[in-house]
């Protein structure tokens, strides 16, 4: 018994489905990609790019990672941000957390959590960077609120990157928007 059988249904489902509506739709995919977008979104299962901005596959080039970060050391995000400014030519970079985040929350829980810890610690900075504010709020307000901040921090990362840097000294239109996703609603608020 094939064990990804439900997988291959489904696939199957909707190629035939996007050949119904759109005879053509697989043979523009076959002439490359020409996104308007960068996604740098986390890696939670529950945010995918393309079905909450109501997109189609080849609308946006997606990097995600654990609660959303861009660091200057990984060579994963500034490549895939190099790629998408100097040869996609994307105009809007969106930098997309999200309420509840797993990553954000085990940022400031104390506890243990192996490997992702080294991950995170930006996102632990952070918090007692703005200690003061955080304080004031509790429970998932205040994990809410750090997932904001952390939205707002790496698009700040973003703006620094040299590629970023390298297309607006060329006057290459490009933006770069902070998002979060709310679970409760299905919305996207814009930070940015």
């Amino acid at each position: 018994m094939n064990k990804l059988a439900e997988i291959f249904e489904n696939n199957a489902a909707w190629a035939a489905k996007f050949k119904a509506d759109e005879p053509e739709y697989f043979a523009e995919l076959m002439e490359g990609q020409k996104p308007k977008y960068l996604w740098i979104g986390c890696a939670d299962s529950r945010v995918a790019a393309e079905l909450i901005m109501g997109l189609k596959p080849g609308e946006v080039f997606v990097h995600r990672n654990i609660a959303n970060l861009v660091n200057f050391s990984d060579l994963s995000a500034l490549s895939v941000i190099q790629y998408a400014v100097e040869h996609l030519k994307v105009e809007h970079v969106i930098v997309c957390g999200h309420y509840s985040c797993g990553g954000v929350a085990a940022s400031v829980s104390g506890d243990g959590h192996g490997v992702v810890d080294n991950w995170i610690k930006p996102i632990e900075a952070l918090a007692q960077t703005h200690e003061q504010e955080l304080s004031a709020l509790e429970g998932s307000a205040k994990l809410d609120r750090l997932a904001e901040l952390n939205v707002l921090a790496q698009v700040a990362n973003v703006k620094m990157t040299t590629p970023v840097l390298a297309a607006r000294a060329a006057n290459q239109p490009l933006e770069v928007h902070g998002l979060v996703h709310d679970f409760r609603t299905g919305l996207l608020k814009q930070l940015v």
